[in-house]
């Protein structure tokens, strides 16, 4: 069995639940308020999410490009876009779920990486963005520390390519007992104990 589907898919499976979670407590009042990520509100945010995390990560599975009609849909249109969002996450779960899916490399347009690591990251995507979307809404994304020390690891591995495309911020202090997942959002440029302030701060 191919040693990445083993590692790695049950922390897809986790990380995609929490996201399908997530995603259901988005209220549309939260929608056209601000995010944390630069100017992006948060529908463009979650649009963002829901693209690259479901479409993208089956997409990605099935060796195909996303089709344009995907990368300019507005997903949270619809009253239902989070049980939308909920099904595709399943769709695409269950495409990786073949350890030969794992093999080999997938064909970005630009250039070509190997499957193991595309899925990695987008687990990455699922739990970094779901925090983003989760924190701007009021809500906390929970994850297993084996799935957060997962994470951690990407992050750490891919920050400096993620920084050359504006992707992640500078990193961020974190306190010496600071979790791995907020070890792994400070890594991404994220203040994970100053975030929540300011969200409330924006509430009041």
């Amino acid at each position: 069995m191919n040693n990445a589907y083993k590692n790695v898919h049950p922390y897809m499976v986790e990380c995609a639940a929490e996201a399908a979670r997530v995603a259901r407590g988005v209220t549309a009042t939260r929608l056209s308020g601000p995010s944390l990520c630069g100017d992006w509100d948060v529908r463009t945010l979650v649009n963002h999410w829901v693209l690259y995390t479901s479409h993208g990560l089956e997409h990605r599975a099935l060796r195909k490009q996303l089709p344009e009609e995907l990368t300019g849909r507005d997903f949270t249109a619809g009253p239902d876009w989070a049980q939308a969002y909920a099904e595709q996450l399943d769709r695409a779960v269950a495409a990786w779920d073949d350890p030969a899916v794992w093999e080999g490399e997938v064909d970005l347009g630009m250039a070509k990486m190997p499957a193991a690591e595309i899925a990695s990251m987008i687990v990455k995507e699922l739990a970094v963005h779901g925090w983003d979307v989760a924190t701007v809404t009021g809500q906390e994304f929970r994850i297993s520390d084996a799935a957060a020390g997962f994470v951690l690891e990407v992050v750490e591995k891919h920050a400096e390519l993620y920084r050359q495309y504006d992707g992640f911020a500078d990193p961020v202090s974190v306190p010496d007992d600071a979790s791995a997942f907020e070890r792994a959002l400070a890594e991404s440029g994220r203040d994970p104990r100053r975030a929540a302030a300011l969200v409330q701060e924006v509430d009041q």
